[in-house]
């Protein structure tokens, strides 16, 4: 699927909930939207790349667990512990999308997220395996993806269409969350 396939994409399912309440119409979505996607894919590109730099290793007992959920080179996964999981805050407009699409807001505390090879986690979180086999399971989704780009717009689509709990792709790193409970 080429880039112009994939903006079209999240256009159809994702355009009609975001920015609406600004009071653009779907044309100004559309083009917003046709910047936005590659300016967040961009910022996470980098956050990754920061977090594989200054990021811990996985231990022998991680890594093994790594393999088990399909991540194909676990060698490259970092964990980087934060006060708070990054987000774009000051680009306006990705601060809009991650508000409406339930990344950020008021009650929303992201506890943990991939980014590629590195996985960033909040220094309060009590990180189990369980928690840490569920952000694999995302590691291994980027890597069977096309690209990250392609990834990105396969989440946003899910969050747009199905909501985060029944999103397909959560729904497949919520079922390692219980496979490794207690573990």
């Amino acid at each position: 699927m080429n880039k112009i396939t994939q903006i079209f994409i999240i256009k159809a399912l994702v355009l009609g909930n975001i920015m609406s309440l600004q009071g653009q119409t779907k044309e100004e979505n559309s083009l917003l939207y046709e910047k936005l996607i590659p300016q967040y894919v961009s910022w996470a590109v980098s956050v990754d790349q920061a977090g594989i730099k200054i990021g811990e290793y996985l231990n022998e007992k991680e890594l093994l667990l790594a393999k088990e959920v399909g991540v194909k080179f676990p060698e490259k996964v970092r964990i980087v512990y934060v006060d708070e999981v990054p987000f774009p805050y000051e680009n306006e407009h990705l601060k809009q999308m991650g508000l409406s699409l339930g990344f950020i807001g008021k009650d929303i505390k992201n506890e943990a997220q991939a980014f590629g090879y590195s996985i960033y986690v909040r220094k309060d979180l009590n990180f189990t395996i369980n928690k840490l086999a569920h952000e694999l399971v995302h590691v291994m989704q980027i890597e069977r993806s096309d690209s990250f780009f392609t990834y990105v717009i396969q989440y946003l689509n899910d969050l747009a269409k199905y909501g985060y709990s029944k999103s397909p792709l959560e729904i497949e790193a919520f079922q390692a969350n219980k496979k490794y409970d207690g573990m």
